[in-house]
């Protein structure tokens, strides 16, 4: 089993510009990259005179400003949410009320938001979010000239949300797949048991092309998936033997599993890895040593020793 997925990452954009890029449906990237982002947030446009927005990305006034003007003369009837993290949601309000339409996602969760990591947190997730229109697993999102399949897609986030386009085979995954990157799993925003679960609910599907929160499309979305699992249960096999070799913290498990990362996402990668930790004590796997954060002590738990 191998760690290496293939990415794209040779994707070019033109920021501010509204691309088709499938069948009713146009695109337009924002102007925020970063290491986190790639190069930028994705908002998508479907249908054509009444239209969902998808994702309006920041609180930018250019992006904005270029949503407005790629839909001068249609009409907004929703705008979809994948999920309330500001790169995503920011957007919504100011957009609504350029433009109108009833703001769309899964609404408050009533779990724990945030992530361990304070300098994040604020600027991760926007925990008072909350829209117009909560919808759930299984709802359908429709207007003149499309519909949309609401799937709740948790790992990455609580409240994530996909949505497929009805008769197109056309998934919008928001952060939970993605074509440039794998997905960063922060608890106690992420759950790494949730985000495995929804992969192998996403796996039984038959989609033709996802078109992801950030990066380029994905021509072959059931290998992405079945790719994305394999690589998750090699880093879980990775972080255990780590720690069954007396690598048992997360610092010492990320310079010996990541140790020619950037920098600027070694935390994103030390996130991670709490969160492959806690799945592994959830298992009785791993016990930790006090609290289960990027300071504790992990160790493997002992055949003959109680589970708690």
């Amino acid at each position: 089993m191998s760690a290496e997925l293939a990415f794209n990452r040779s994707v070019d954009v033109v920021y501010g510009v509204a691309e088709a890029v499938a069948p009713g449906v146009r695109r337009i990237v924002a102007n925020n990259p970063s290491p986190y982002t790639f190069l930028g947030t994705n908002t998508y446009v479907v249908g054509s005179g009444s239209v969902a927005v998808i994702d309006p990305g920041p609180a930018d006034e250019a992006h904005l400003a270029a949503i407005v003007e790629a839909l001068r003369g249609e009409r907004v009837t929703h705008i979809l949410i994948t999920h309330s993290h500001r790169d995503h949601c920011d957007g919504a309000l100011p957009l609504q009320a350029m433009l109108g339409g009833e703001i769309v996602a899964y609404g408050p969760t009533g779990t724990t938001r945030g992530v361990s990591t304070p300098d994040l947190d604020d600027a991760f997730v926007d925990g008072a979010f909350k829209p117009d229109r909560p919808v759930e697993d299984g709802d359908t999102v429709k207007a003149d000239g499309f519909a949309l399949d609401v799937l709740h897609m948790p790992g990455h986030a609580p409240d994530h949300l996909c949505f497929a386009l009805v008769g197109k085979r056309t998934v919008f995954t928001g952060d939970h797949v993605m074509g440039w990157n794998t997905t960063v799993i922060a608890p106690p925003e992420g759950n790494m048991a949730d985000f495995l679960a929804s992969l192998e609910k996403l796996a039984q599907r038959n989609d033709k092309i996802f078109l992801p929160g950030h990066g380029g499309h994905i021509q072959t979305p059931q290998r992405v998936v079945r790719a994305y699992i394999m690589h998750r249960r090699w880093r879980e096999q990775s972080i255990l033997s780590c720690v069954d070799n007396g690598v048992g913290t997360i610092p010492r498990i990320v310079a010996k599993l990541y140790g020619g990362l950037d920098a600027d996402l070694k935390q994103a990668a030390a996130l991670s890895v709490l969160a492959h930790l806690e799945y592994l004590i959830a298992r009785d796997l791993v016990v930790a040593e006090g609290a289960h954060d990027r300071l504790s002590a992990f160790f493997v738990r002992a055949a003959s020793e109680p589970s708690s």
